[in-house]
């Protein structure tokens, strides 16, 4: 903010405002916030209140008084008329006060506490020849956020002004600040691994078949790679997905995902580490974040090493991976490298990534080319062959209308073209399905089930589902669930390990005779690729339900489609194409296509997007969210179609708390201004502002209700966020409120839940929407971030940011007109433009330095200054570098 100079004391202008009013000022994005050229004001030079710190402004407890001295100094050899000193205007209102005299401390004399006056403005007074006047600005925060204040200083006949920032916390946000400035972190050195020691692979566990389907290697092709990294568009990718270049089309998107994940690799490598031996064949190597998965290493993977020395001529060892513990690999090399090891020695380590799931997607699409037209592109001439299936009872309990209209439909279809369920949130998809299923084991004594849900905690409920119904018993010799070899033994619950196979507590496939038992099999997305692997054929499954087939990229899709499915197989999927898509790495990859799941292309067919009762069924009842939480996701996103079917029984949160103004409103806005920070070496953003806003938040609402910790869940998009929230909750004791991205989310839900946007200044906001990068720039984040909450959703952000986005602008004045926001003032009403219609694909993945520019800016050279946290799957499907 620069300062203004004014002719006549009369105008009252200002370049804040006119009126005495103070709205958002955006101290990051304004270069000129406490950029003054003091010697071009004037014969009085005025210094700097509270001037920032490392670019940020100074803190203070909220209840503590902050002051700060004032200089004004006559710089000339006359007398200089000082018409007046006052505070043009302040946020929060009269937070801020001047004072001729020090303010007293809480251990001053009497004296001088009667004797002390402060107020908003100072007299006009006379500053004598090289005289300098010292008056005193003071602070004393009732709430947390940023303190602002504008003072004016009439000296002669122009105004100088000065703006001021002073950020108010508690002991917990001061907890969690950075100690650490952040600076970006140094690129690191890359060493050749064209020529290295070759070492001996882990053997392969003595029970490992022959595979009927052996999988190809599928190496990257020069050319493509030589296109890709020089940031030219293959030719396939500019005419588009058609019938003809299927493969061609998906194969290049795929190369596009596998060399950014290559890349993201090579993000993870290591310079100047210390390996230790441990047995007599075993070195260890500590790696940062293993538990995290950053970077995610699997039994059989290799990294390369090389002595740190930087001698040319030291060679690069190959290391396979023996083991995988907490937060160490244990690694073997050729016998020379063990030879010449010592403990201390400095070596820098290449990691490699695995490609076993890439070449599974990559010969899924391959497969797809020869599936049948309707599969792949149903048009509105596809007709639906149908079959008498006759009335059934339900299994699950009563079934509304839609729900009881899909499971005849799936019942009474003959192959293709494929069904779909359509279950915006809370609507009962899954329980449709289960519905399915059991009606099929039932009534179809050759039907053969496949299941396929996104990550395993889904696949694990369906099976949950499925075994527990209390009106149909599925056989235990009927039901396999199969599981990735690199999924740990401890992570399926017990009551679920006898529907698995496994040997020494490695999951297994079993062999091709006993699959053909199995009625049901459930598996995640890659891992039914292991089916195929073994030798099932296509059609052996008369139904292949995809469940949350939203979240599956096409080639994920194609896994189980294309190898299993003939056109006599029914094909059910599930999902929301509204909500969260595929979790795509490469923002290339991602903008060209591969970012939309199978489900959402099939909406561009007419008889989908029509919803069309012989090819879709729209479930519209919501048995989750509270009536007021889900009237705006409706509206925005379901033509308004979603009815409230909550029950009425839940108890009432909001009558129950202090802080809400609306008690039949469970839907709260709290804006607060905070900082955006970032530490070390990190480029993930916190604000720890918002941190303790949360915290306080989640505290008054156990003091005061009878919420379990369960019942509560914290949403933030940033990694460091959620680091930070759960370091506070630790020390609270606070250990089982869930706290995630929204990618963590979709799929559950809690009682109560609160957001955390984090940002609080547009230029990252802005650079986060250039790049389709953030939390705010995404409509499909933002609805399943508030379709979360059972009964209480709580957001915690600034409005002034927030606002910028037209969904979640029309979130914060739905708060307001329902008398449910609180906080700082609010911003003015943007008013967005909301013809064009909602689209919007997944988006990639994890905070990164060096993310690729997007379409039509592939020349583009920048350096992301952050990317939101969206976690890798809970899975590493089959990454055992077996096949």
């Amino acid at each position: 903010m620069s300062s203004g100079w004014k002719d006549g004391l009369d105008d009252e202008c200002s370049v804040i405002s006119d009126k005495g009013e103070i709205g958002f000022i955006d101290f990051a994005d304004d270069k000129s916030v406490q950029s003054y050229d003091i010697n071009e004001e004037g014969p009085v030079m005025i210094s700097v209140p509270f001037p920032f710190h490392q670019g940020k402004p100074q803190s203070i407890l909220v209840g503590h008084t902050s002051m700060w001295p004032i200089t004004l100094e006559n710089t000339t050899n006359e007398p200089v008329e000082l018409w007046g000193v006052r505070i043009f205007c302040s946020n929060p209102a009269d937070s801020f006060t001047l004072s001729l005299m020090e303010p007293p401390s809480a251990n001053s004399k009497l004296e001088n506490k009667q004797g002390f006056l402060e107020g908003y403005s100072l007299e006009d007074r006379v500053l004598q020849s090289h005289q300098t006047l010292t008056i005193w600005l003071s602070c004393k925060p009732k709430d947390m956020g940023l303190h602002t204040s504008v003072v004016h200083f009439d000296v002669e006949d122009n105004r100088i002004e000065r703006v001021v920032f002073l950020l108010a916390e508690d002991n917990i946000s001061q907890s969690i600040a950075s100690t650490i400035p952040y600076r970006r972190a140094p690129r690191r050195k890359q060493f050749a691994v064209d020529k290295y020691v070759v070492s001996s692979r882990p053997a392969r566990p003595a029970t490992q078949r022959y595979r009927w389907n052996k999988l190809s290697e599928y190496p990257i092709p020069k050319n493509i790679r030589e296109l890709i990294e020089n940031k030219h568009v293959p030719d396939v990718l500019s005419e588009g997905l058609t019938k003809e270049n299927y493969g061609a089309f998906f194969s290049t998107l795929l190369i596009m995902e596998e060399l950014h994940l290559e890349e993201d690799m090579r993000s993870h490598n290591m310079e100047h580490v210390m390996m230790r031996r441990k047995g007599l064949q075993l070195l260890a190597l500590e790696v940062p974040g293993l538990a995290e998965r950053r970077p995610s290493l699997v039994h059989g993977d290799y990294i390369f090493s090389k002595n740190a020395s930087g001698n040319s001529d030291d060679s690069a060892y190959q290391g396979y991976i023996y083991r995988v513990e907490a937060d160490e690999v244990l690694l073997k090399f050729a016998k020379e490298f063990h030879t010449l090891h010592q403990d201390g020695n400095l070596y820098n380590v290449h990691f490699t990534y695995n490609r076993v799931n890439m070449r599974r997607l990559y010969q899924a699409v391959e497969a797809a080319e020869t599936l049948p037209d309707n599969i792949l592109f149903p048009s509105q001439s596809t007709k639906r062959t149908l079959m008498k299936a006759g009335p059934f009872v339900p299994c699950t309990g009563t079934l509304n209308e839609e729900q009881m209209h899909s499971v005849e439909m799936i019942l009474a279809c003959k192959g293709a073209p494929p069904y779909v369920i359509y279950g915006p949130p809370g609507t009962g998809k899954t329980m449709t399905l289960v519905e399915a299923i059991l009606q099929i084991y039932t009534r179809r004594k050759n039907g053969r089930v496949l299941v396929c849900a996104a990550s395993n905690s889904a696949a694990d409920h369906i099976l949950e589902r499925l075994i527990s119904n209390e009106n149909v018993k599925v056989k235990d010799t009927e039901v396999f669930r199969l599981n990735a070899t690199s999924r740990p033994y401890e992570d399926v619950p017990p009551d679920y390990i006898r529907f698995s196979f496994f040997e020494e507590s490695v999951f297994k496939c079993p062999p091709l005779e006993a699959l053909k038992r199995y009625r049901i099999i459930i598996s995640t997305y890659m891992s039914s690729s292991l089916l195929h692997a073994e030798g099932v054929d296509r059609g052996h499954f008369s139904h292949i339900f995809l469940d949350e087939a939203g979240q599956a990229s096409e080639p994920e899709s194609m896994v189980p489609i294309a190898n299993l499915c003939r056109k006599e197989t029914v094909v059910v999927l599930a999902g929301d194409p509204k909500q969260l898509g595929p979790v795509i790495f490469s923002k290339d990859a991602d903008a060209f296509g591969l970012g939309k799941s199978y489900l959402e292309r099939l909406f561009e067919c007419e008889c989908y997007s029509n919803e069309d009762d012989n090819f879709i069924t729209k479930l519209v009842r919501n048995y989750r969210c509270h009536p007021a939480i889900l009237d705006l996701p409706s509206r925005l996103f379901y033509k308004g179609e979603l009815i409230a079917c909550k029950e009425d029984n839940s108890f009432s949160i909001t009558s129950k708390v202090d802080f809400f103004p609306n008690k039949e409103f469970p839907v709260l806005f709290f804006g607060i201004q905070g900082c955006d920070e970032r530490e070390g070496n990190n480029p993930s953003w916190f604000n720890r502002i918002e941190v303790s806003k949360v915290v306080d938040i989640i505290n008054k609402l156990r003091a005061s209700t009878d919420l379990n910790e369960a019942d509560i869940g914290v949403i933030t998009p940033y990694r460091q966020q959620v680091l930070k929230v759960k370091k506070v909750l630790e020390t609270w004791d606070l250990l089982d409120i869930k706290v995630g991205s929204v990618e963590q989310f979709q799929g559950q839900e809690k009682e109560v839940i609160i957001v955390s946007t984090v940002r609080s200044t547009v230029k990252h906001n802005e650079f986060d929407r250039t790049y389709c990068l953030g939390f705010l720039s995404n409509p499909k984040r933002f609805n399943v971030a508030i379709t979360r909450a059972r009964s209480l959703l709580v957001i915690v952000g600034n409005p002034h940011i927030v606002c910028k986005d037209p969904y979640w602008e029309k979130l914060l004045w739905h708060c307001s007109e329902n008398n449910s926001y609180q906080g700082c003032p609010l911003p003015e009403r943007q008013n967005h433009d909301f013809d064009e219609p909602f689209s919007g694909t997944g988006l990639y993945n994890e905070e990164a330095e060096d993310p690729f520019s997007k379409v039509g800016a592939w020349n583009c050279s920048f350096e992301a200054e952050a990317v939101p946290y969206i976690p890798k799957p809970d899975e590493a499907e089959g990454s055992d570098g077996w096949n």
